[in-house]
């Protein structure tokens, strides 16, 4: 039998399900707590779309069980129609070689 799902594992699941683009980051948009969540702030920014975003500071709970959910241990992490992109160093080397941008226009499109 498979274990119940916690219900933080089940809100994670429900913003990741309901948000095409989501970041989970430190800090918010305006006051990142973090270089890589400003930076990975920055990179969606430049994109022009909007995204959702998480402050796992306020979240202890989604900060501990998110990374084990994504196999994923830091923050930020960005998740783009339900699937993991990854931090901010991908964030930032998809976003140089024009990557991002026609992945989260086309999320953010519908």
């Amino acid at each position: 039998m498979q274990e119940p799902i916690k219900p933080i594992e089940q809100i994670i699941k429900n913003q990741i399900a309901e948000n095409p683009i989501i970041l989970y980051m430190k800090g918010t948009p305006r006051q990142p707590h973090c270089g890589f969540s400003a930076q990975a702030v920055k990179c969606l920014s430049e994109c022009g779309v909007e995204f959702a975003t998480v402050n796992v500071l306020e979240n202890p709970e989604i900060r501990s069980v998110l990374p084990k959910i994504a196999n994923w241990p830091t923050f930020p992490q960005l998740w783009v129609k339900g699937e993991l992109i990854g931090g901010c160093d991908i964030m930032t080397e998809m976003h140089a070689n024009g990557e991002l941008l026609p992945l989260v226009q086309s999320a953010s499109a519908g």
